[in-house]
């Protein structure tokens, strides 16, 4: 997400933090590159020359000149522009009214918008325990109403029966009915697109909107188009009024130009972000926070909500309770791995650590410490046996050689997590020995393994 964004303006605030002092020469220099890159990111050139605007008129300004860190104050002000440009604050769903809340999505073909009604489904029925019914109202495409059924089998959220040669809006306002009569808290209507916009399109989804009063009317665009998403966006809410955007294929988007000028040109809220294929893959959008990510600075705070959505309780109550008598096994390290494969994986948890900017990404991706890496290592754990898991001292070569047959992998990928299970066993054992007073005295750094000096800076 953002990658070549983010390495583009790493390398102009590099640049910027060097400095000991700031002339308006070097800030109007930074601030052409940052120009370039912004265009080059695909950003509309309106919006980008509003933001440069923006930016310079606060940077050029006294506090900044004679900042004692004028480099961190230039970094600053563009994140605090970013974040406007973006839109400022995370705007959520608005449910607010009487049942049944109607949802409507809107897009073009292939945007995502079948997937992203279930994703939605899924989070509204388990994060704020509402009764979600899903229908379908697209009858042209093939099988587009039998795809959101199955979808809604696998994430447990029922769908309006499909009845053959029904019309889009007599089905929508059969959804609002049976929502009505059968106590429903929202009903999702995912409608029809096409390849390109046209006024029959556009005819229909007015008629939809007029027959079911939507509290929402979210278009659903494909960060991956481009500039093209932003045109449809603009068209949209002209022809139909949307009340907020959901952004899908976020992973797969490294310029992020539509994102950053969607906000801008339409004044529609980015409620939701889609970030990978997985029908739990739906994250809020919040400005401050994306805008972060761009500049290098990190999610923390996005990093703690995946944790605590992730954390089980239980595990990490036997694992506190393993650590107080110094003992950590291969089962452990099991389950850490599956805690953060839960949780995106690594590249998903490295894009929210603070000073993590698009070159030690790019370092990382070189290294090919990538998820796969984690498959592996589960693979290896599940071809021991419960007694190696459980006492690795008794893996010798013969055993080793056994389990890198068993798992597809080498026998010093087998090594190599031995050891890690080592240094994770030894660090335990420190935990232990210092109690909660040397823990205090110490510090965290007594904990870390060696080479490893903490975050990389």
């Amino acid at each position: 997400m953002f990658d070549s964004l983010q390495e583009r303006l790493g390398s102009v605030f590099d640049k910027l933090k060097r400095r000991g002092a700031l002339s308006e020469a070097d800030v109007t220099a930074a601030l052409r590159e940052v120009r370039v890159a912004l265009l080059e990111a695909d950003v509309a050139l309106p919006v980008v020359k509003d933001f440069v605007e923006k930016v310079k008129v606060e940077a050029v300004g006294q506090n900044v000149l004679k900042s004692v860190t004028p480099g961190q104050m230039v970094i600053k002000i563009v994140n605090d522009q970013l974040s406007a440009m973006l839109g400022a604050d995370h705007v959520g769903l608005n449910l607010q009214v009487t049942p049944p809340a109607v949802i409507m999505m809107v897009g073009l073909q292939g945007s995502g918008k079948t997937t992203s009604t279930a994703k939605i489904s899924k989070r509204l029925t388990e994060k704020e325990r509402k009764k979600v019914l899903m229908a379908s109202l697209d009858v042209r495409r093939p099988a587009a109403q039998e795809q959101l059924r199955v979808l809604g089998e696998q994430i447990a959220v029922r769908t309006l029966n499909i009845v053959p040669g029904e019309q889009p809006v007599a089905i929508a306002k059969r959804a609002v009915q049976t929502a009505a009569l059968e106590g429903f808290d929202v009903v999702m209507l995912d409608t029809a697109g096409r390849l390109a916009i046209d006024e029959e399109l556009m005819a229909e989804v007015a008629a939809v909107r007029d027959a079911a009063k939507p509290a929402e009317t979210l278009l659903v665009a494909d960060a991956m188009t481009g500039q093209d998403a932003v045109n449809v966006a603009d068209t949209f809410n002209q022809k139909v009024g949307l009340t907020g955007i959901v952004m899908t294929r976020m992973d797969g988007d490294a310029r992020g130009g539509a994102t950053l000028s969607m906000r801008a040109v339409t004044g529609c809220p980015i409620k939701l972000m889609g970030v990978g294929e997985k029908l739990d893959e739906l994250e809020d959008f919040h400005p401050s926070r994306v805008a972060s990510r761009i500049l290098g600075m990190g999610d923390i705070v996005s990093l703690v909500e995946k944790a605590s959505e992730n954390f089980e309780l239980e595990e990490a109550e036997k694992l506190a309770a393993k650590i107080q008598k110094g003992k950590f096994d291969l089962n452990d390290l099991g389950s850490q791995l599956k805690q953060m494969q839960k949780m995106g994986g690594l590249s998903s948890l490295m894009n929210m650590l603070p000073g993590m900017n698009a070159g030690q990404m790019k370092k990382l991706k070189d290294a090919k410490l990538d998820d796969s890496i984690i498959k592996r290592q589960l693979a290896i754990l599940s071809s021991m046996t419960p007694l190696e898991r459980e006492k690795p001292e008794v893996i010798k070569a013969k055993r080793r050689t056994r389990i890198a047959g068993g798992s597809g992998t080498s026998v010093q990928e087998v090594n190599k997590l031995l050891k890690q299970h080592q240094e994770a066993a030894r660090m335990m054992k420190k935990v232990q020995k210092m109690g909660k007073k040397g823990m205090m005295r110490g510090g965290l750094q007594n904990l870390m393994p060696p080479g490893m000096g903490g975050f990389p800076k």
